[in-house]
């Protein structure tokens, strides 16, 4: 079952698309997910330039990569999140941001996740990746104590403001990858469940599965997979490193910055972790998932120009692992 294996360009918005594309292809990468951040897609240009798109792809072409999702999780964020503030204004493009009056940054955004699949089908491709946001994050320690009712006002907000925008996706023929992460309205197993019925499970809205942020949740990956075979649009490859506890350290990290090894938890590269990834790719295998494997880099202790060019051969050894779907399928009869 050969699958492309991408590098998602989100860590690399410092470096120009064309120096970011020669590096993945001189590394063996087969394509990108590339990001609408730095100058690597720029979603207004490729609406209002019928040369732009093209011109994304003359840069692939030449350095013989393809792409099969763009990724806009920055704006998606800003759709249902409450509070706006200061960290949206850091991530969000200034059209987008504008004067910062919150209601108004949530529409800006989700126009421009509404132009975001035009700009896809404009490219060629059929996958956004993103996420979300959520008005009810705020409320998961569940204290000062949290009414069904203030939960389902959560679901009700995310479906109005993401039916609008699914219509667009629908009417372009491309699909939504929400990766399921904690900030999200889906951030669980429950919670991916109670998305996908506030959302009437509508086709065009699926998953993005990324087991990274699963695992310090302690969720099984794996068992995601199967649980949600039908929805699994696209897959990033991202690894977690949980280190022991020491009466310090808790999952929720302290606040702490990416790489503090005071932190619980930390992304590591492909394959130093925690993730099962044996397991995961059996899974893969087992529910015919033939899309793109994604590369995300977000190791603090690694430099990337080493890491990215080994995470691609741990990746490809991994994807010539024989589907046992069978036992896969057995394993979680009991469920259906």
């Amino acid at each position: 079952m050969a699958r492309p294996v991408t590098l998602f360009t989100g860590q690399w918005a410092d470096l120009p698309f064309e120096e970011v594309c020669a590096l993945a292809a001189g590394w063996g990468y087969d394509g990108l997910e590339i990001a609408c951040s730095g100058d690597h897609f720029d979603v207004p240009a490729a609406l209002a330039d019928d040369a732009y798109a093209a011109g994304r792809r003359e840069i692939l072409d030449r350095h013989g990569l393809k792409v099969w999702a763009l990724s806009n999780h920055l704006v998606g964020q800003a759709v249902c999140d409450d509070p706006i503030d200061e960290r949206h204004r850091s991530i969000l493009p200034a059209r987008v941001w504008g004067d910062g009056e919150p209601e108004g940054v949530r529409r800006r955004a989700a126009r421009e996740m509404e132009d975001t699949a035009r700009a896809a089908a404009l490219l060629g491709v059929d996958t956004v990746v993103g996420f979300t946001g959520s008005s009810i994050w705020h409320t998961v320690a569940m204290f000062p104590p949290v009414t069904d009712a203030m939960v389902e006002r959560g679901y009700a907000d995310f479906a109005a403001r993401w039916h609008p925008i699914m219509d667009v996706f629908d009417a372009s023929g491309v699909r939504f990858a929400l990766e399921v992460h904690p900030s999200e309205i889906a951030y669980d197993h429950w919670t991916t469940v109670r998305t996908l019925e506030a959302i009437g499970r509508r086709p065009a809205f699926g998953l993005n599965w990324d087991p990274s942020h699963m695992l310090w949740q302690d969720l099984d990956p794996a068992g995601f997979l199967y649980e949600f075979r039908d929805r699994i649009y696209h897959v990033d490859c991202k690894d977690t490193r949980i280190r022991p506890a020491d009466g310090r350290r808790g999952r929720l990290s302290s606040h702490l910055p990416w790489g503090d090894p005071r932190r619980r938890w930390d992304f590591v590269s492909t394959g130093r972790g925690d993730v099962p990834w044996e397991d995961c790719f059996r899974a893969l295998n087992a529910i015919g998932y033939d899309g793109p494997i994604s590369v995300e880099w977000e190791d603090a202790g690694m430099d990337r120009l080493q890491g990215a060019p080994e995470a691609l051969a741990f990746v490809r050894a991994l994807a010539s692992l024989s589907p046992p779907a069978a036992r896969f399928d057995a394993a979680f009869a009991k469920d259906d």
